[in-house]
């Protein structure tokens, strides 16, 4: 399954002059928890969440640092906190390294992409522009929809024996953490492999394996340092 599989597509939109009362209202009323903020192209520039709206002058919740802490803060961080608690507009409280991900995104990819960025929810994308959100609980709502999945067929099950066995004999180091299935044709790699040339080996190796439809390579990379440990005698 893909991103625009379980993705929100009807999204609740700010532009970065609406003021923070309406996007507080916005949220009250519809229930959710952030907001993504777009541009007159509907390209997306921002997110207002919950988190955002914590620290305000109106609720006296803003920071008030003491005169030591003060003393060690950047000047441009306490210039940075006092526009996000006293700031009248979207573009003054938005995260603006907004995380996207494209439409087609695997799912798996968007789960390591919410977990790795510590984030409820991550705006999804076409040509650079808003088209859905997805957060945890789409993921969770596709899991309790989901169908069983059906067991291989003995085609499919041949099929991913000789891919496992063309991705060993293949140059490119270790495979023992990648993992392979097959359903229709189509062959699903996952795991990590030492370095990028591996990853493309292994995909190469499953591309020319007669009777393959299609190759979707979900194969991370390890860092350096793990990669090092693991394959060290």
């Amino acid at each position: 399954m893909k991103a625009k599989d379980v993705m929100t597509a009807r999204v609740v939109t700010v532009r970065p002059d609406t003021p923070v009362r309406e996007i507080a209202a916005a949220l009250l009323k519809r229930r959710i928890s952030a907001v993504p903020v777009t541009d007159k192209d509907g390209k997306v520039v921002g997110i207002v969440s919950e988190g955002d709206l914590m620290r305000r002058k109106e609720t006296g919740t803003e920071r008030h640092s003491s005169w030591w802490l003060a003393f060690l803060t950047l000047p441009e961080t306490d210039a940075r906190r006092f526009v996000k608690s006293h700031g009248q507009f979207a573009r003054d409280v938005m995260t603006s390294a907004v995380i996207t991900v494209p439409e087609d995104c695997p799912l798996n990819e968007v789960a390591s992409t919410l977990e790795r960025n510590s984030v409820k929810r991550v705006p999804v994308v076409r040509g650079g522009k808003l088209v859905g959100i997805v957060s945890r609980a789409d993921l969770v709502r596709a899991l309790a929809t989901a169908k069983p999945l059906a067991e291989p067929s003995r085609d499919d099950r041949t099929l991913r024996e000789a891919v496992e066995a063309a991705i060993r004999d293949r140059a490119g180091g270790p495979t023992e953490f990648i993992g392979v299935g097959v359903a229709d044709g189509v062959v699903h790699l996952w795991g990590a492999v030492v370095d990028r040339p591996a990853k493309d080996a292994a995909r190469v190796a499953a591309q020319n394996v007669p009777g393959v439809r299609s190759v979707e390579d979900n194969v991370a990379v390890f860092p350096p340092n793990i990669g090092s440990l693991l394959w060290a005698e």
